[in-house]
């Protein structure tokens, strides 16, 4: 998975579990720590990402040892929208927007680097 699929993913909060606090780390598995504001997770790996909620915006962070990067987003809901925009330090950006239609949330996302991904995710089958 290339560096704004991984950032994507985790924006999106679609792809990473999340283990108990007494589990110990393995791969592909975070451990995570709460407050009343923040949520903050590490993977085994070095990766980490906080999300931090202010009313209808929610800011992330995060690094990614495989492409050594930072990357910051931020997230504004409006009813059923959800506009996005990010940063890596290398970077690059991107833009984006969830819309719930029901059970079902709809996500399209471009970077400067050309890429564009459109994801679907539905309450009983995941995400497509």
């Amino acid at each position: 998975m290339n560096s704004f699929c991984s950032s994507v993913a985790v924006a999106l909060l679609l792809c990473l579990p999340v283990a108990a606090q007494a589990l110990p780390l393995s791969k592909g598995l975070a451990l995570c720590t709460r407050s009343a504001t923040l949520l903050a997770c590490g993977d085994a790996q070095g990766n980490y990402y906080s999300v931090r909620i202010d009313g209808s915006t929610t800011y992330l962070r995060g690094y990614e040892v495989e492409g050594r990067r930072l990357w910051t987003q931020t997230n504004s809901r409006y009813g059923q929208l959800t506009f996005y925009t990010g940063l890596a330090s290398d970077g690059e950006t991107w833009v984006g927007y969830s819309r719930k239609v029901g059970w079902t949330t709809f996500n399209r996302v471009s970077s400067s680097s050309g890429q564009r991904f459109k994801v679907r995710c539905e309450r009983l089958s995941g995400c497509q």
